[in-house]
């Protein structure tokens, strides 16, 4: 088994990282979307931390400390959540193409997709800085809102592109003939754990894409016939 590469941590501190992360496992017709929701996910934690300073400020207006300890919150507990609940059942999912783990995806991804929106909606009390409670503060103090309307965008755009981002994973694993059926089927039979035949499933996966791009890049031969 390789060794743990992530979260790459300095040398001070004294943990070490607890996953494998290497892109060049992934097939390659999988890579560049797996990437994309690797970016995904450090736009969503960059979010929580650009909301806690605006709940900071919030705070410095009148805002209330409540909201200021629930973006702690948010921080805290929901970076390394996010990455451990969904992202990595989908690098998993397109390493070796597995049903459970692609089911184990969207399950979660669509609380995520949910939180999202709850947050950009901005509900008082709930430690973000979303639109309702962005622009009930504008009449208070202006420069304070401008500061909360920052992480409101990006909760915007977070949940624009999660659901975006869902609906095109789950329609290639709709039309790649996944199902709850064969979901079911790996976790009956310890498929989705095995390493063999996870490697065996990988390799087929890649087999079928790569025969696939090669009928559709090759040419009709003719031959003369006198």
């Amino acid at each position: 088994m390789a060794e743990a590469n992530f979260p790459p941590l300095p040398g001070f501190i004294p943990l070490k990282p607890c996953f494998y992360q290497d892109f060049d496992e992934i097939p390659e017709h999988h890579r560049s979307m797996c990437k994309k929701m690797y970016h995904l996910w450090i736009l969503n934690s960059a979010t929580l931390a650009v909301n806690l300073i605006g709940c900071f400020a919030w705070m410095f207006g009148g805002g209330g400390v409540t909201n200021f300890g629930l973006a702690i919150i948010w921080l805290i507990m929901f970076t390394p959540c996010s990455y451990v609940c969904w992202f990595r059942p989908l690098y998993k999912a397109f390493k070796s193409d597995s049903s459970f783990n692609f089911m184990q995806f969207f399950f979660v991804f669509m609380a995520q997709v949910g939180i999202s929106i709850i947050q950009s909606i901005g509900i008082p009390g709930w430690g973000v800085c979303g639109w309702l409670a962005t622009l009930s503060f504008f009449s208070y103090n202006i420069l304070i809102a401008l500061i909360m309307l920052v992480p409101t965008i990006m909760f915007t755009a977070v949940a624009s592109l999660s659901f975006f981002a869902l609906t095109r994973i789950h329609n290639y694993y709709r039309g790649s003939g996944g199902s709850m059926s064969k979901a079911q089927e790996e976790w009956t039979t310890g498929a989705w754990k095995n390493p063999q035949v996870q490697a065996a499933a990988q390799q087929a996966a890649m087999g079928a894409a790569a025969g696939a791009m090669q009928e559709q890049h090759s040419s009709p031969q003719y031959h003369n016939q006198m």
